[in-house]
């Protein structure tokens, strides 16, 4: 399998790319999915959501202050 950087694959292979997903080689084709949830439940005016791509993560803060972790009520994934 060729993935969209060029990389080759073995069939059966499976590994994670630098955007985070989980991509797996078969005969047939490439298949790649997500392995974080996103947060949606949260203050939006007051929060902000933050991206981690070495741990694939997001972490959702104060706007203002981005040591304050704000409350998710809801993630979506």
């Amino acid at each position: 399998c060729l993935d969209s950087k060029g990389e080759l694959h073995e069939f059966g292979s499976s590994w994670r790319n630098e955007d985070c997903l989980d991509c797996s080689c078969s005969r047939d084709a490439i298949h790649c999915c997500t392995n974080f949830a996103t947060p949606v439940g949260y203050d939006q005016e007051k929060c902000v959501s933050i991206f981690n791509k070495e741990t694939c993560t997001y972490k959702v803060v104060e706007k203002e202050d981005h040591s304050k972790e704000c409350t998710v009520n809801a993630w979506v994934g």
